[in-house]
């Protein structure tokens, strides 16, 4: 493979703690820290605790701004653009719950691939009588963009789209919907997390009005913390149902909502982990979103190829070939894949697992109870891929094995 990270990918690994003790394949529910992003959240945690936590605010107030300036870098935006969360559910429920205003008749168009987190905080909308409706996909399971200019008209209020799905490797075409909708001036919310530090994210050229994500996956950040991005000239629409002092400061006369992002965030927060956010974003950026793609994509193609090798593992992932993202999908017979995760845990290689609840409208159209889920990061190594596929063919000769002597007494 020719790999331009690979001295890069070796100083980054051996300054990761997590990568000498497991092999982690599961990178997009939560990704390995490194140990300057630990530093990091330890420094804030101990200036606190020996200055005082107030007192050490103002070295945290500082870090923030640095993490939400490298946020702006990774999205191609300005800093006023960004609000930080303590997840991208909540960063997606607050941007959507300020939307407002839903009437009957209204319309939300959604890709069959929606998260199902999003899905829940939409049904909202339904006791006002507006209506969720699926945009049909193309051949390859993506969002279809003729499909949904067809179904445009004067009542669709917004498109929302997850734009990698959490069941496998679809990439939807995100910037091609948000040509559409930018044309017929329709909202258009973007969930990007498992998009964020996995590949190149510019949000003008998306044409998103929100755009969310949690930092814990391919950006190494902190659990506790996710990046929500507002279009500047889309935030006089948003009007958030929880304010406090941060996000509507008293003026003298009234308490005034702000007008850049920072509209979604609270007075209380954790410095600590926004310290570390800090570190992991700037890390991110320093080594190339563009790079970790093409690595990404170096060492995801041949394990696909690989996989499809093995007898009775079955791939389910959608999109086209060549074209997909690190999360591989896949079921082996005769394993439930909850107890398939478990099994390589205890060889000390961790994958995902996701039900039904995940992506509920894509895995009941494609009758999919649970898939297994392989999310390859530009942490991975060939050699922990050849380690990946030999258990895999293991358990797979194992429960063939099993199988035969059961049906042959």
């Amino acid at each position: 493979m020719n790999d331009p990270l690979a001295e890069e990918i070796v100083r980054l690994r051996a300054a990761t703690p997590g990568c000498a003790q497991v092999i982690h394949f599961n990178h997009a529910g939560a990704s390995l820290p490194s140990q300057a992003t630990l530093d990091a959240i330890n420094a804030q945690l101990l200036r606190e605790a020996t200055s005082g936590p107030m007192e050490a605010g103002v070295e945290g107030a500082r870090l923030q701004e640095q993490a939400r300036h490298w946020a702006a870098r990774l999205l191609g935006t300005d800093s006023a653009a960004i609000a930080f969360t303590s997840s991208g559910s909540a960063a997606w429920g607050m941007a959507f719950g300020a939307l407002g205003g839903w009437g009957a008749g209204d319309r939300i168009l959604v890709g069959r691939h929606e998260w199902g987190g999003n899905l829940a905080c939409m049904t909202q909308a339904l006791q006002s009588g507006a209506r969720i409706e699926v945009i049909p996909c193309d051949e390859s399971g993506a969002v279809s963009v003729t499909a949904l200019e067809r179904m445009i008209d004067s009542h669709v209020k917004l498109i929302a789209l997850t734009w990698l799905p959490a069941n496998g490797g679809l990439i939807n075409p995100a910037q091609a919907i948000g040509e559409v909708a930018r044309r017929h001036g329709i909202a258009y919310f973007i969930d990007a997390g498992q998009a964020l530090g996995q590949l190149p994210c510019d949000v003008q050229a998306l044409g998103c009005d929100v755009l969310k994500g949690a930092a814990r996956k391919f950006l190494r950040g902190p659990r506790g913390t996710a990046l929500l991005y507002i279009r500047p000239e889309f935030m006089a629409r948003l009007k958030p149902t929880q304010l406090d002092v941060l996000s509507a400061p008293w003026d003298g006369h009234a308490f005034t909502p702000r007008n850049d992002a920072r509209r979604f965030e609270t007075s209380e927060v954790s410095l600590a982990l926004l310290a570390g956010l800090a570190n992991a974003l700037k890390e991110a950026m320093e080594l190339g979103i563009e790079g970790i793609y093409q690595r990404i994509q170096a060492l995801s193609l041949p394990l696909r190829q690989a996989l499809g090798q093995i007898n009775g593992l079955e791939l389910r992932d959608l999109g086209l070939p060549g074209q997909q993202s690190g999360l591989i999908a896949f079921t082996l017979e005769g394993w439930d894949v909850f107890e398939l995760k478990q099994r390589l845990a205890e060889s000390g290689i961790n994958l995902g697992a996701n039900g039904t609840a995940y992506t509920p409208l894509d895995m009941r159209a494609r009758d999919l109870p649970a898939i297994a889920r392989i999310a390859v990061s530009h942490l991975n190594t060939a050699e922990e891929i050849d380690t990946l596929l030999k258990a895999l063919r293991t358990l797979a000769n194992e429960r063939r094995q099993t199988s035969t002597s059961t049906s042959n007494p």
